[in-house]
């Protein structure tokens, strides 16, 4: 299992994919609270997690974007305090080339393209696939596909 994470400044977005990348827990949570499950070991059976990391693009940024960096450190230190395996950090611009194949891509874009790949998001009479995800949380997804794509071949890593 994925545990993958969208990090934001306040709170942030998050998905435990399954092994056929079916999302079976998610969320869009305090950051605090998140730091606390982590450390209630709530993910101790994810196999791999995968975070977007903050690149730089030579453009000017706001305070958010440095909030958000903290907490990604936070984020580490709880994870290596707490789970056995190792963080993979995972940039937009991968989740939008491996996914849409263009750095144009927009948020639209990737949700387009994962329910292209996994089906339809269904409503409560019939859920499909993504039934449930909205807003971060579809940003968290595209950071675990992308990680699996990138780095599992089978289930097994394979670091390029």
């Amino acid at each position: 299992m994925i545990l993958a994470i969208d990090p934001g400044s306040t709170e942030s977005g998050y998905v435990v994919l399954d092994e056929e990348l079916r999302p079976i827990e998610f969320g869009k949570i305090d950051n605090e609270l998140l730091i606390k499950k982590i450390y209630d070991n709530e993910f101790f059976k994810c196999d791999y997690i995968a975070i977007e990391m903050i690149a730089s693009y030579g453009m000017s940024v706001g305070q958010t974007i440095f909030d958000t960096c903290v907490y990604i450190g936070r984020l580490r230190e709880a994870i290596y305090n707490k789970c056995p395996v190792d963080i993979h950090y995972i940039y937009r611009k991968d989740e939008k080339m491996n996914l849409c194949h263009t750095m144009k891509a927009k948020d639209t874009n990737i949700r387009t393209a994962l329910i292209d790949r996994f089906g339809a998001v269904g409503v409560k009479k019939s859920p499909g696939w993504f039934y449930g995800v909205s807003k971060d949380v579809w940003a968290a997804v595209a950071v675990g596909v992308t990680f699996s794509d990138m780095y599992l071949k089978d289930g097994v890593f394979n670091d390029k």
